[in-house]
């Protein structure tokens, strides 16, 4: 292998960036492959920012680049992909919820023949409403999903150079990165682990943000659901339909008004709930259509340079050896 590439979004991660790195660093070092970090500020409002232009003068492996505003995680993975040069990728967050100490595992798998190698998380140090919250989800996905999206699996996970060129060629701008991922097919495999509590702060995955990338999901690989409001719809035509005979035969209009009655409050619900999933698509049509770059790169720092490992001096790229540049970037799509 000639170059192994990790891909890091961050958001308001300056408390652990630090050890991140020197733990991320250290692995990638006894792997003995040349590596690149490139680390995506998906615009932090602390020193993210600050701390990775110092990383990046004091390792050559590490490279930046800075968004002009938030634009998510997803965006952030993608831009990551973007410019990741190795010819096995590495997605993983900076939190040190991921162990980086995983990387020789997914690595010793992929080498085995995989295009795609995953994280599956066995045990998650979180709340019990949270945990019960995550594994009926995950379920739920696979289940609706016309994609078979593996249960308990993030965005940490490796992959070949042809699944991250493909990847990088698909044009939607809403993704679902572990969703395409799955899309994808070739040869797949998961690895289970440990996900650990954050080492310092708190998650910047907010109940909103978590919602919106599930609904982004559920949008992007789901036809079950709508499938199912039709049949339903259906079913309760036919029963208010039926209603009306059994009104004149028994005679009985209170009762049978107070069923009408709970029956339209449940369709009523059942109609908003599919207006706002169709709402959902035709925004997300419209938000394709409109054209916008998947996110707005702000800064560059550490492209003019590379080393062979992590921790290394800082060595000039020849002419023409690497598309970034240092310094800032104008729109990326």
């Amino acid at each position: 292998m000639k170059l192994l590439s990790v891909v890091v979004p961050l958001y308001n991660e300056a408390e652990v960036l630090e050890e991140f790195h020197s733990r991320l660093a250290a692995h990638l070092a006894a792997l003995n492959v040349p590596c690149e970090i490139i680390l995506v500020d998906d615009g932090s409002t602390d020193s993210s920012a600050q701390v990775g232009r110092a990383l990046c003068r004091r390792d050559g492996a590490v490279r930046l680049i800075r968004f002009s505003r938030n634009f998510g995680q997803q965006s952030a993975i993608t831009a990551g992909l973007h410019h990741a040069r190795g010819d096995a990728v590495v997605v993983m967050d900076a939190d040190l919820q991921d162990p980086p100490e995983l990387i020789a595992d997914l690595l010793a798998k992929y080498r085995e023949g995989f295009e795609i190698v995953y994280a599956v998380r066995q045990k998650r140090k979180e709340s019990l409403l949270k945990r019960a919250l995550y594994k009926l989800y995950y379920r739920v996905m696979r289940f609706i999903s016309v994609v078979k999206i593996p249960v308990d699996t993030g965005d940490f996970c490796i992959m070949s150079r042809r699944a991250v060129d493909l990847l990088n060629r698909l044009p939607e701008r809403n993704r679902y990165i572990r969703g395409l991922r799955s899309w994808l097919g070739y040869a797949q495999t998961g690895i289970p682990y440990e996900r650990h509590r954050r080492l310092r702060g708190s998650t910047k995955y907010t109940p909103r943000k978590m919602a919106l990338i599930a609904i982004d999901g559920i949008v992007s690989f789901a036809r079950l659901p709508f499938q199912l409001i039709m049949l339903l719809g259906a079913v309760l035509v036919a029963l208010a339909a039926a209603s009306v005979p059994a009104l004149i035969v028994t005679g009985n209009a209170g009762s049978v008004l107070l069923w009408l009655g709970a029956g339209l409050l449940f369709l009523n619900g059942m109609l908003l709930i599919g207006l706002g999933l169709v709402g959902e698509v035709v925004w997300h049509i419209s938000d394709e259509v409109k054209c916008r770059p998947s996110y707005i790169i702000e800064e560059k720092a550490g492209f003019g340079q590379e080393t062979a490992s992590p921790g290394g001096p800082l060595q000039e790229v020849p002419a023409g050896g690497h598309p970034g540049q240092t310094g800032r970037g104008g729109d990326q799509l």
